[in-house]
């Protein structure tokens, strides 16, 4: 069984060990061992490391359409391994599904160490999660966070493919009175519950901060805030941690349901940026290109190019809907930091909507 290392990671071994993990016949997946054929190399012996994921095309369009049992690894079948179906939000068309067991929670240690480092009050109450549930990957990792701190998680639920349509179809008026009825159920828990950490998205926090009561009630007792799933300026980030919510440690994370959560680092002195972000490592290697698939240097911006490595789930070369600024990493990170994400502009790409 192939398991995610930790601690000191030679990247270009475990892409190795990983494509070996994932082409063999004995433990790949039926959706590799089809994909093998097509290729045009001998996965195995032609990639030697992390430079060659580039040779693979972008597979993730078939996520769409395959069926997910057969994108589970017959290796990790043989280690009695139990299966969940997540789904990505499905911003640039169907969405796409995965399959994981254990990877993406054992994740979430790296996840729990990262918000420590930034003195989260994780067991300063209940939490409170506004935002996707169902499908999506980020309501269960933020109940799991919340028992990993000892503490009890509120759900309220929120259908992002829904707003989407509405602001799509340029029916404004019916997305904000859904997100008013996200709003109301929000502040019933908040009222009620002793939630000191919301985690939500930021239309949802700014909705929140723009209520009266919602504001009241943050600021009384919310001492720890994690926003997810869609962009947010600068600008943004300074108004929350500086007027509206100035009592509270205010965290972001940036990912999708392909690559997993990378979580904002703390803020280094004099850094240009308000939030810079960490790819998980080793299970995402992520490079940020130009037009002509050029890795960019330190301080440009670029297309967001995700590669996911771990033993349930490779997805090599994934080109995202997202650009970019690369930031290089500070002592002790492996991985370039990635700061001002952003939708990338381009024809595809519908409304963010609340997620």
């Amino acid at each position: 069984m192939l398991h995610i290392p930790t601690g000191e990671v030679d990247l270009d071994a475990w892409v190795r060990a990983v494509v070996r993990w994932h082409f063999d016949p004995a433990s790949a997946s039926p959706f590799w061992l089809r994909q093998a054929g097509r290729l045009g190399f001998e996965p195995i012996t032609a990639i030697q490391g992390a430079a060659d994921l580039m040779r693979f095309p972008d597979v993730s369009a078939q996520l769409r359409t395959t069926p997910a049992a057969d994108l589970i690894p017959r290796g990790c079948v043989h280690d009695g391994r139990r299966f969940w179906v997540w789904e990505s939000g499905g911003t640039t068309g169907a969405p796409k599904r995965i399959v994981d067991s254990a990877d993406r929670a054992q994740g979430l240690e790296r996840i729990q160490i990262a918000l420590a480092h930034h003195a989260f009050p994780g067991r300063a109450g209940d939490w409170l999660h506004l935002g996707p549930t169902g499908p999506h990957l980020v309501g269960r990792n933020v109940g799991l966070l919340a028992q990993r701190h000892g503490q009890l998680c509120h759900y309220v639920d929120c259908d992002p493919r829904w707003v989407k349509r509405l602001l799509a179809d340029g029916r404004r008026a019916e997305a904000d009175r859904y997100i008013a009825h996200v709003l109301e159920q929000a502040l019933a828990v908040l009222a009620a519950q002793p939630v000191a950490v919301v985690a939500c998205t930021p239309p949802v926090l700014d909705a929140l901060c723009l209520h009266g009561a919602g504001l009241g009630l943050l600021r009384r007792q919310v001492r720890g805030v994690i926003w997810f799933g869609t962009s947010a300026t600068e600008e943004s980030i300074r108004l929350w941690e500086e007027e509206l919510l100035p009592e509270a440690c205010i965290v972001g994370w940036y990912g999708n349901t392909l690559m997993g959560i990378a979580c904002q680092r703390p803020r280094r002195p004099g850094e240009a940026y308000r939030a810079v972000f960490q790819p998980p490592w080793p299970t995402a290697h992520v490079r940020l290109v130009d037009a002509e698939g050029r890795e960019v240097d330190y301080g440009e911006t670029g297309r967001v190019v995700v590669s996911a490595l771990s033993p349930e789930l490779f997805l090599p070369n994934v080109a995202e809907r997202d650009q970019a600024v690369r930031v290089a990493p500070p002592p002790g990170h492996h991985s370039d930091g990635l700061a001002r994400v952003a939708p990338l502009p381009q024809p595809g790409t519908t409304q963010e909507g609340v997620y």
